[in-house]
């Protein structure tokens, strides 16, 4: 494909040691010529060398900065064109005046995503490799990116290609029996059909499985600290976080709005929400807390639930009793260093089933046990599988479903007795939303959608 010349910044803006500016295109070396000054010329050395020297403007001979310069030749890339990188001085002024200097001389700023996106256009990397690039960016767990590292390596990719190619032979089998009825193989290709059908249809399944350990891994467990006020959730927030994150004082309603933060527990991925107090409350900033702190429940894939020990329970208490039942819930019960007031026995009558963790944020007890009751709920045996692959990305969970959802009519149309050349529409169908998650059959408007949500200069 025919692409101009793209510049963008690669590293996060602010100060640091270096920034990298990551320039690609087919006059990436010649844009850089006019404004690198080094021992050689870039367009005379090999590629995936390093070279010392410094960017000059062009028009004033000014240097702007001291640099090293990597140069890259087509096509073993990332985006598999002319690629060039040059690490600058860190330092929002001294980036900007680097990179500004290579767009005054012919390079166009580059869109969110748009290296990874020419890689994908350019055939080095297929849709769900490319969608597993932003995975590995925003990992907060090692489990997270080792599972990214291996969709980026391919890993899905290759099992989605097998699956099209066990579609792909059963539909010209098909074809073979529509084009030379007199051979007369259609018991034959029936049961070919049933039999590839069926294989599909367990690895789409067990690849489902997978959907709720792989959303897990990609964006973390929602978890909601609930409890009227003062009860202690923003204390609880600080130890997890081990950072004072939430503001702490023994006065009620202080957490007006939702904080909210990630933690790796163990190796499990927590998205905690510090909720306000859910109360009935005349003040019209904390009200809108409170409206907030209701939605976050629903959203929530777990519950810490906080009481107070020094309390004893109020109707507020049950309240929340009532609105979680049902729910993923974690009773804690915090200040177990005051005495004891509350009911304790209530509580279990009413959550019976349900893990009850007796904690002291104040005295820092408890807070292990509570990790190792988060860890026991949501680390499954197929979760900690190293070979196992995984899918996360709700696209692909989506287009799993209908893929399966067409092999079944497929598998039930052979049992019933409809004729071939019918079922061969159920299995084209599942054969082209396979291809979707690899980008084999993906209208233009997906793809920028997709890669509008990545980060400028990758």
């Amino acid at each position: 494909m025919d692409f101009d010349t793209i510049a963008a910044v690669a590293t996060p803006m602010g100060e640091g040691s270096i920034s990298v500016i990551r320039v690609s295109g087919p006059e990436a070396i010649k844009i850089m010529d006019r404004v690198f000054k080094g021992k050689n010329t870039l367009s005379t050395v090999d590629s995936h060398t390093i070279h010392y020297g410094h960017i000059m403007d062009p028009d004033t001979e000014e240097t702007v900065d001291e640099v090293l310069v990597s140069v890259m030749k087509e096509p073993r890339t990332f985006t598999r064109e002319d690629v060039v990188e040059v690490s600058c001085h860190g330092g929002i002024v001294s980036t900007n005046r680097v990179l500004q200097t290579i767009l005054d001389s012919g390079a166009r700023l580059a869109e969110p995503g748009e290296f990874t996106k020419r890689a994908f256009l350019n055939g080095r990397i297929d849709l769900s490799q490319a969608e597993a690039v932003i995975d590995l960016i925003r990992s907060k767990t090692d489990r997270a990116m080792k599972v990214a590292v291996q969709q980026v390596e391919g890993k899905l990719s290759r099992l989605i290609q097998k699956l099209r190619h066990n579609l792909l032979e059963t539909m010209a089998h098909i074809e073979v029996t529509i084009d030379y009825p007199e051979h007369d193989v259609e018991d034959v290709t029936r049961n070919l059909l049933l039999e590839k059908s069926e294989e599909v249809k367990m690895e789409i399944e067990r690849l489902l499985q997978t959907a709720k350990e792989g959303k897990i891994l990609r964006e973390g467990i929602s978890t909601v600290i609930i409890g009227r006020p003062n009860v202690g959730k923003s204390s609880l927030l600080n130890a997890l976080i081990h950072e004072n994150k939430a503001i702490v004082t023994d006065i009620p309603g202080t957490t007006r709005d939702v904080i909210e933060e990630y933690v790796n527990i163990r190796g499990v991925p927590l998205r905690i929400v510090d909720t306000a107090g859910i109360r009935e409350t005349e003040d019209v900033v904390e009200k809108i807390g409170v409206e907030r702190s209701r939605k976050a429940l629903e959203e929530a894939d777990l519950i810490l639930l906080v009481l107070n020990h020094g309390e004893a329970l109020s109707n507020e208490d049950r309240q929340l009793f009532e609105v979680v039942k049902g729910m993923n819930v974690i009773i804690i019960i915090n200040k177990m260093d005051l005495p004891g007031k509350l009911n304790v026995e209530e509580v279990k009558a009413f959550f019976p089933d349900t893990p009850l963790i007796k904690i002291s944020v104040k005295n820092e007890e408890g807070i292990e046990q509570l990790e190792e009751t988060i860890q026991d709920l949501f680390s499954t045996g197929t979760f900690q599988a190293a070979d196992l692959t995984y899918v996360s990305n709700s696209r692909h969970v989506s287009l799993l479903k209908q893929a399966l959802s067409s092999i079944n009519e497929a598998i039930e149309a052979v049992q019933s007795g409809v004729p071939v050349d019918m079922i061969a529409f159920d299995i084209k169908r599942s054969w082209e939303l396979l291809g979707e998650i690899i980008g084999e059959e993906v209208h233009e408007d997906l793809i920028d959608q997709i890669f509008s949500q990545f980060c400028l200069g990758k």
